[in-house]
């Protein structure tokens, strides 16, 4: 049921933020400095959001908060919760200005490849939406109070606001201003959304934490600022393999950065759905379950969540290499984005999806190893992932395509399946750490053979029907053809005994 309230929050924003995508498609292109400013300028400040926004504080501060309330002690959990909550603000507070006065430095680390007018509107993007990644810092604080109570749904929401604020500014103005202005506006929209992102659930939280005594550093505040320091490493290692492929795209033909971002917002929609929703539904459980004695339950509710993640991620991973034209191209191709634009991103997509299932099932194992208070194991796993993902990226996205004969920019789809490489790598040291101290966990193989054969079989399916087609709208074309693979899949899952959401499965022998 947790994992369902935040899938169903998830769906919800994401579909918020597809529309919000489309329209920046529509308005901005994929090869104009605008479009690659702003991309850019977008990832800077999340910077300071991935480091210690919802993934590294959660990661901390869940496991001893749920603790605390599970041994009955709702006062020093609500002590501690207000105690973060002004650290937090202050240490963030800090790190904006920081950030602010620093943008020009940021974006020369992060993008050395842009020069001139792409530079200076980049600079002056980061400047503007520095403030709005630190409030929504503080929005991850109130996720975290949510969930650990159990409250899901509201938390995944309230992205909702946050897009409405861009989609608003997007209609509104995008015939009165160039694109570059344009930019500018739009940025400054999503300031003003992250603040309505942290207002919807700040009431909710801060009742949540209310408490009668007095903010101290107790023992767990500082159990939680020993964890957060490597989770926070952890999950910046990770983020960082994607800042590390934006660097390299710099160097890349005009465009490339830009069709990175496309690619990844595609590719991060699974991901998102189900792994975050799952790993995040999983958390508060096994933090409990890993109080008591033995693994058993730890273990089964692990093997659960990753079932679970298999189903919806072998669909996703062969839907975005055999139709991922089709899928970006309903999302994207409008307006100023061409159908050439559509086929660059799918082949960034097909680099990225040969990782998807690594990334979301290590997402899972990295949760179990914070439940067990094990934040330093997945710190090194997640530094391995990032060298990797660094010395590979570089020599298959500006080495490998000259040495092919290639055209450059299809270093980004080189660069994407480096990281997806890199990726795997990470979730086999995370499943072997965890398994050497649990037990043995997994998916069976006979289990995945049976989900692959579906998932191909309904892309057959789909392409039989995509080729019996004429020339349709991309979004009319993704509207029939995407439900053609859906049920396919849904229907040779049911065949092989899968168990299939809300339907019984047909038993096999």
């Amino acid at each position: 049921m947790a994992a369902t309230s935040v899938g169903a929050g998830i769906l919800i924003s994401r579909i918020a933020g597809l529309v919000r995508v489309r329209l920046i498609a529509k308005y901005f292109g994929q090869e104009s400095e605008a479009a690659d400013a702003f991309y850019a300028a977008f990832r800077i400040p999340n910077l300071l959001q991935n480091l210690f926004g919802e993934g590294a504080l959660s990661g901390s501060f869940i496991p001893v908060h749920a603790a605390l309330r599970a041994r009955g002690e709702h006062e020093a959990a609500a002590q501690t919760a207000r105690t973060l909550f002004a650290l937090l603000s202050l240490s963030t507070a800090i790190l904006v200005l920081l950030g602010v006065l620093a943008a020009p430095i940021m974006t020369d680390l992060l993008v050395p490849g842009f020069t001139g007018a792409r530079r200076e509107l980049t600079i002056r993007l980061v400047r503007i939406l520095f403030p709005g990644a630190g409030l929504l810092v503080a929005s991850a604080w109130c996720l975290g109070i949510l969930n650990s109570h159990g409250k899901f749904l509201l938390s995944y929401t309230a992205p909702v606001a946050w897009n409405a604020a861009m989609i608003a500014t997007l209609i509104a103005l995008n015939n009165r201003h160039d694109p570059e202005t344009l930019a500018i506006y739009l940025a400054w929209a999503s300031v003003a959304g992250s603040f309505l992102q942290f207002a919807v659930q700040l009431p909710s939280a801060w009742a949540l934490s209310r408490h009668r005594g007095r903010m101290a550093l107790s023992e767990p505040v500082r159990q939680i600022g020993r964890n957060f320091v490597p989770i926070t490493i952890s999950r910046g290692a990770v983020q960082l393999t994607g800042y590390i492929d934006q660097y390299i795209a710099s160097w890349l033909p005009m465009g490339a950065v830009a069709a990175l971002t496309n690619a990844q917002l595609l590719y991060t929609l699974p991901v998102s759905l189900f792994g975050v929703s799952i790993s995040a539904a999983e958390l508060p459980a096994l933090s409990e379950h890993a109080t008591t004695e033995g693994y058993e339950t730890f273990r089964s509710r692990l093997d659960t969540g990753l079932r679970r993640l298999a189903f919806f991620i072998v669909p996703s991973v062969v839907g975005f290499v055999a139709l991922g034209d089709v899928i970006a191209g309903a999302v994207l191709e409008t307006g100023r984005f061409r159908f050439e634009d559509t086929r660059y991103v799918w082949g960034i997509l097909a680099g990225s999806s040969i990782g998807l299932m690594a990334s979301t099932m290590a997402r899972l194992y990295a949760v179990g190893h914070y439940a067990l208070s094990d934040a330093k194991r997945p710190l090194r796993f997640a530094t391995a992932r990032l060298a990797i993902a660094a010395v590979l990226g570089y020599v298959s996205a500006l080495v490998l395509p000259a040495y092919l004969g290639i055209a450059p920019k299809w270093g980004a789809a080189a660069l994407t399946a480096s990281s997806s490489v890199a990726g795997w790598v990470e979730f086999v040291l995370l499943r072997r750490s965890l398994n050497a101290r649990i037990g043995a966990t997994g998916v069976p193989a006979g289990h995945m053979a049976r989900l692959w054969t579906a998932a191909l079989a309904a892309a057959a399916v789909a392409w039989g029907a995509r080729l019996a087609l004429p020339p349709l709208h991309p979004i009319v074309l993704g509207g029939v053809v995407l439900p053609i693979f859906g049920l396919t899949f849904i229907g040779g899952a049911f065949l092989f005994g899968i168990a299939v959401p809300g339907l019984r499965p047909r038993r096999t022998a």
